[in-house]
């Protein structure tokens, strides 16, 4: 192992550290919609198209690799984020911070679909786990970034600017990993197999986090916490997200991942219904526990069914954004109307839903 961690250290360094940031620009839009609904006078139902924007970016870097990924880099990457989070920074008006989040989302979704892969390939019958450690640095970036948040006044524009200067830095340090992918492996690759019910689970796992991460702080403020509390709670959140993650990474090559696929939308599942019906900045922190499972359980249970062509890893992506578009797009208008506890009872119901499903068909998603 150690072996393998030397040859591939670059490409450890730039996915880690890309993900850091990814982590910590997606992580700051929640906190932030109520100061982006005052300064660009909206309501908080269309300051939540941050989100939406986010993701739509993030289908357009997915689109992108699925055409031209054999030549995109990671510094390719990082200079969208850092575009991207210039523009915010900006301020110069609710329509070019829009644009902004698209363009910082095309960067995060070229990301997942450019280090993904790569790392699942280049580390063999440990690539589960190191999938897991490798998008468990997203939760340091998103433990980190609401909390700085909080420490520069609540302005997201000057946080922002700091991913900015965070994806200069990154951009400078990538080294040898900057180079266009070579050949998938030696061996003829497994043929693409389009499998409908692993996207689906993706779907619905990736909409939930969207929804957890883009629309939970404006969720917890219905439910009665001040807009610092629900920031904090979001870096607690993400804290028990990075957890789980640090977990998988010992024990995600021992169990079969849709079982913990099905391990984790069963327990938000759980998790949320505590949050709709006692605390709900408790239960929040508890549903990252389970969230932190979603990516990486659902991605490489896909990845074994669909085999390794290359446009393998695009699709995977685009089904999840599928769900991280729409999702936060046709919840965010229903905030205000939801009541304090209502959006936790759809992510109770939905995830819910998913575990049932995902019971009955766990011998054949498990082969």
């Amino acid at each position: 192992m150690q072996d393998l961690i030397k040859a591939n250290a670059a490409l450890l360094f730039a996915g880690i550290a890309s993900f850091v940031l990814m982590g910590a620009g997606q992580s700051l839009y929640g906190p932030a919609l109520p100061a982006f609904s005052r300064s660009f006078g909206v309501g908080l139902g269309v300051a939540g198209m941050m989100v939406s924007a986010h993701w739509i970016g993030c289908a357009v870097g997915v689109a992108g690799m699925f055409l031209f990924g054999a030549r995109i880099t990671p510094r390719h990457v990082l200079v969208l984020m850092g575009l991207g989070s210039a523009m915010i920074a900006a301020g110069l008006g609710w329509y070019i911070s829009l644009l902004g989040a698209v363009v910082f989302g095309a960067g995060y979704g070229c990301a997942t679909v450019v280090f993904n892969p790569r790392v699942l390939r280049a580390f063999g019958p440990r690539g589960p786990a190191m999938v897991s450690l490798l998008n468990a640095t997203f939760g340091i970036g998103a433990i980190i970034a609401p909390l700085v948040f909080v420490a520069v006044g609540n302005d997201p524009r000057l946080a922002f600017a700091i991913c900015g200067v965070l994806a200069v830095a990154i951009w400078l340090g990538a080294g040898a990993a900057s180079r266009p992918e070579a050949a998938v492996s030696a061996k003829a690759p497994k043929p693409f197999r389009l499998h409908l019910p692993a996207l689906s689970f993706s779907l619905v796992a990736i909409a939930t986090e969207a929804c957890l991460i883009g629309l939970g702080p404006a969720a917890l403020i219905a439910a009665g916490e001040t807009e610092v509390h629900a920031a904090q709670l979001l870096s607690l959140f993400f804290l028990t997200f990075l957890a789980a993650r640090v977990v998988l990474t010992f024990v995600a090559h021992l169990i079969p991942s849709f079982s913990l696929h099905v391990l984790a939308v069963g327990g938000t599942a759980l998790a949320a219904t505590g949050a709709a019906l006692f605390d709900a900045g408790v239960f929040f922190v508890v549903i990252g526990l389970f969230a932190g499972m979603f990516f990486p359980s659902s991605y490489v249970t896909a990845s074994r069914k669909m085999g390794e062509d290359p446009r393998v890893a695009p699709s995977i992506i685009a089904a999840g954004l599928v769900g991280g578009i729409l999702a936060p797009l046709l919840l965010s208008p229903f905030l205000e109307q939801m009541g304090d506890r209502g959006f936790f009872w759809v992510v109770a119901t939905v995830t819910g839903s998913a575990a049932i499903i995902g019971l009955t068909v766990l011998r054949p998603m498990n082969r």
